[in-house]
């Protein structure tokens, strides 16, 4: 039996960070003028092995995908190109995007898969009863087929390529969820340039998938805007990288080690609600270094973790400057020495490397206690340090100066909608038995409808103990405030109104105002951009503004439909908190935007 490998006894910085090459894409050409109407993909999902451990450690067994890509440093195609994470899709605003997924996976899950919780079950086993078995082995017939299902995180997407939980597909898709349409994707790419990721979202195994290797980035930029196009000063090829940080554990034979005895192991034999890595990973690689020359570069930052929060600093405490947010550019640039970032968050910086000595060796560092905020600090010999940066004897080229105003973003006054929505626990808080959006589970009747065109303020109460990733598919919203607000005497009477969750009725409204304690407190500047997923702490009422219309669009009106498709459509879009232990065990739930006139003309045709 392999044993659990000391993180200790990893090296650090031997590795070489990992940066992943860009899809090759068919084009889609204009039968008459042969103008590029279109890209095409064909992705495959598979099992593989990859070298995450130092060289010297054994492969690791990942999930991944692969596709046809060009060496960037050859030029060469290589036509069946496997990695995890998986190659990045650069897609250009206005050009749309068909994606082909694949599902090859032809093996079991090689991690525990819990039957117990609401999951996708493409075998429609029975719930199974206790005792349960240990992992390994588990229950066959939920370890295998697998079902998979890819999300754009923070796409403008058309509902049947959004993702949904329930659209997941088998091998071959021999078997396909209750909401499947289709495994051909189209990806309009109508909003705003921003880092966008894909990720797996198949209902109940989005942990196991994720933590696999299921995620890649997806970068979306405009040529006609001044910080994406020919003429921009922004850092851009080799210099801008994206960054994918997530925490992982391993066992000595290099395979990736993840819990498989559950916090209530007589009820979830195998779940539990958070995953706290102890090792770091970076594109794929532990602990990599990254030779810089001494100039700027730009920074795509994502947390792909389970559960970890990362509170990012450089070991000399070096300023860098954030430019953009989850969906697209800040308003202006904003200067940090340190960055917050919860899983499903992007953060787009800009690092300066041009006043560093030659051979300066720097390390990204973390403190963010997990599970945030209130778990174990990390250690400063492991999950403390991310990656390490080295300085080459090269010229120094100094940074442009960076406009003044970046991105203007339209002024979400008007609100037609206010909801209160709490996030709460079940069972005892120390080992749950689930988490709830407003105190009701996945299949519950659908409870958020909002309107096409309309603006509404949703008020997150956290009752937690714990900070909440939360995240809405479809729009990008504005965080407007949090609030500290009585938490206690909230949860009381909120549980008096209500009962016990889960209810089997409508959750009833308890208004926040005469809890609220202090004032609201504003955005901060680096958050005060397009957001798909939002932080959301112990204690505080978050309150976002969605307004369920184009990004761009400067006036929308409820009832109206200004998207280039037919929001209303099945099978809808879903909102859940982006710990992903949470989400797969009912802290998800679906949403269906109303759209009285559902015969749209759409401003686009698909072939």
């Amino acid at each position: 039996m392999p044993k659990p490998l000391d993180p200790n006894s990893i090296p650090k910085y031997v590795n070489q960070l990992f940066i992943p090459p860009v899809y090759e894409p068919t084009l889609i050409k204009d039968a008459i003028s042969c103008k590029v109407k279109g890209h095409f993909y064909r992705v495959t999902i598979s099992k593989f092995k990859q070298q995450i451990l130092p060289q010297g450690f054994p492969k690791t067994t990942v999930f991944g995908y692969s596709s046809k890509v060009r060496d960037p440093k050859t030029g060469e195609l290589i036509p069946d190109f496997k990695s995890s994470p998986g190659p990045t899709f650069k897609a250009i605003r206005h050009i749309p995007i068909k994606v082909q997924w694949v599902n090859n996976l032809t093996s079991p899950q090689p991690l525990a898969v819990d039957p117990t919780i609401h999951w996708a079950n493409p075998n429609d086993m029975e719930m199974p009863m206790p005792p349960f078995p240990p992992f390994p082995p588990g229950f066959h017939l939920a370890q295998s087929p697998v079902p998979i299902v890819t999300h754009l995180h923070g796409g403008e997407t058309e509902p049947p390529s959004d993702g949904y939980p329930e659209a997941w597909f088998t091998v071959g898709e021999e078997i396909t969820g209750p909401d499947f349409i289709t495994s051909r994707y189209y990806y309009g790419n109508e909003q705003e340039p921003t880092t966008l990721w894909y990720h797996d979202h198949a209902l109940g195994l989005t942990r196991e998938n994720v933590y696999m290797g299921l995620a890649g980035f997806y970068l979306l930029r405009d040529p006609h805007n001044q910080l994406d196009g020919k003429c921009s000063k922004l850092p851009k090829g080799e210099y801008d990288i994206p960054l994918a940080i997530q925490d992982r554990s391993f066992f000595d034979d290099g395979s990736l080690n993840f819990p498989s005895v559950g916090v209530n192991p007589n009820i979830h034999p195998y779940w539990r609600p958070a995953f706290i890595g102890d090792t770091i990973m970076v594109n794929g690689r532990v602990w990599p270094n990254l030779n810089v020359e001494p100039r700027q570069y730009r920074f795509r930052v994502l947390n792909g973790s389970n559960t970890r929060f990362y509170n990012l600093t450089f070991s000399n405490q070096m300023p860098f400057i954030q430019i953009g947010t989850d969906g697209g550019y800040l308003p202006k640039p904003v200067q940090l020495v340190s960055l917050l970032i919860s899983p499903g968050e992007r953060a787009d910086i800009l690092v300066d490397f041009s006043k560093l000595s030659p051979g300066t060796e720097l390390v990204l560092t973390n403190n963010a206690n997990a599970p945030f905020p209130n778990g174990n600090p990390p250690n400063p010999q492991t999950t403390g340090q991310i990656m390490q940066v080295t300085v080459l004897d090269k010229p120094v080229v100094l940074p442009s100066r960076l406009p003044k105003v970046l991105n203007v973003l339209p002024r979400l006054k008007h609100v037609d909608k206010t909801r209160t929505l709490t996030l709460i626990v079940v069972g005892d808080p120390a080992k749950p038995l689930e988490l709830l959006l407003d105190g009701q589970m996945w299949d519950a009747p659908v409870s958020e409808l909002p309107l096409v065109g309309s603006t509404e303020d949703w008020q997150i109460v956290n009752l937690t103990g714990g900070a909440h990733p939360i995240h809405l598919h479809l729009i990008q919203f504005r965080l407007v405030s949090r609030q500290a607000f009585l938490a206690a005497q909230y949860k009381n009477d909120w549980l008096a109104l209500n009962g016990q969750p889960p209810f089997d009725h409508p959750t009833k409204v308890l208004p926040v105002d005469p809890y609220l304690l202090d004032g609201p407190i504003n955005p901060p500047a680096h958050e005060d951009g397009w957001k798909d997923t939002i932080q959301v702490y112990p204690g505080q009422i978050t309150t976002i503004r969605a307004r369920f219309a184009p990004q761009d669009v400067v006036v929308s009106i409820p009832g109206e439909n200004l998207f280039p498709f037919n929001p209303a459509v099945e099978p809808g879009y879903v909102w859940h908190c982006h710990i992903i232990d949470h989400e797969d065990n009912e802290m998800m739930r679906p949403y269906k935007v109303r759209n009285p006139h559902e015969h749209c003309s759409c401003l686009y045709t698909r072939e």
